[in-house]
């Protein structure tokens, strides 16, 4: 059994822990809307697999309707059955809660939030990560994505995964210059699960905040808009930002590698400006 730092730390496990593609996430909620690649290629495949793990316990969100009188504990408990529902709809191998308290995951002096991911990636060992992207708005999600590299970083070269994705949840990526951008494609069979996956978190959803409609509308919005002079070459479609180069050269600086991808964009609007006028 493994050994993680906070007392109320979980590992859900239905299928066991080794899985080939995994998503650390924030929050619960926040997988489903940024993995959903990783989700739909290991579902019903006889030999991938998907796993997860969220960093926080939930305990400060938002609560108005039927839970705006629930504790912080009342939240903490049902955000992690929604989660827990989530992940046997999608047929997940296991899903981990580490439980930290939000400031405690922004804190770069707490380190065993990478300790705790260290253990867990190398012992559910994935081909493919899939992490908040660098240039996310929620400061939780950076810190996650930015704890989540230094415990990758700190495995051997041959037990860190082969890829290693930003996804979108608190910011699009469709600034991206195309160039720059990882496409997650998926076709319309799927549309019922990932709405599924997402309504499942009732607590959010009810809460205020149509997750479920927003995670759909932006699917859909990103495969309409991605091409303007070409019929839509998927029905629901993310963007996503490569950061393998992070985990294969511990040398490139995070700041500077994300700072690089918004030059891009800077430069090409600049020069199409130029052009034009």
């Amino acid at each position: 059994m493994l050994k993680l730092t906070k007392p109320g730390a979980e590992i859900f496990a239905p299928d066991g822990l080794i899985a080939t593609h995994l998503a650390i996430a924030a929050h619960a909620d926040d997988i489903e809307m940024m993995a959903l690649d990783g989700i739909l290629t290991c579902f019903g495949h006889p030999e991938y697999s998907f796993a997860g793990i969220i960093t926080t316990d939930g305990a400060g969100s938002s609560r108005t309707g039927e839970y705006a009188e629930y504790t912080d504990l009342q939240m903490r408990e049902i955000r992690r059955v929604e989660q827990k529902k989530a992940a046997v709809i999608g047929e997940y191998s296991s899903i981990t809660f580490l439980d930290y308290p939000s400031k405690e995951m922004k804190d770069p002096t707490v380190t065993s939030s990478v300790d705790d991911l260290r253990i867990l990636i190398e012992a559910i060992h994935p081909d493919v990560i899939y992490i908040h992207n660098l240039a996310d708005k929620h400061p939780t999600h950076v810190a996650t994505a930015l704890r989540t590299i230094q415990a990758i970083r700190s495995l051997p070269l041959e037990r860190r995964p082969r890829k290693l994705y930003g996804c979108e949840v608190w910011r699009d990526l469709d600034w991206l210059c195309d160039s720059d951008k990882t496409l997650f494609q998926y076709p319309p069979i799927h549309s019922a699960l990932a709405v599924a996956l997402v309504g499942v978190h009732h607590s959010q959803i009810a809460g205020g905040k149509r997750y479920d409609l927003a995670a759909q509308g932006r699917r859909l919005a990103n495969a309409t808009f991605f091409e303007s002079h070409k019929t839509d070459g998927a029905s629901m479609q993310n963007f996503g930002m490569d950061l393998t180069p992070l985990i294969s050269d511990a040398t490139i600086d995070p700041i500077e590698f994300v700072l690089k991808k918004i030059e891009n964009f800077a430069d090409e609007v600049r020069n199409q400006l130029k052009s034009l006028s």
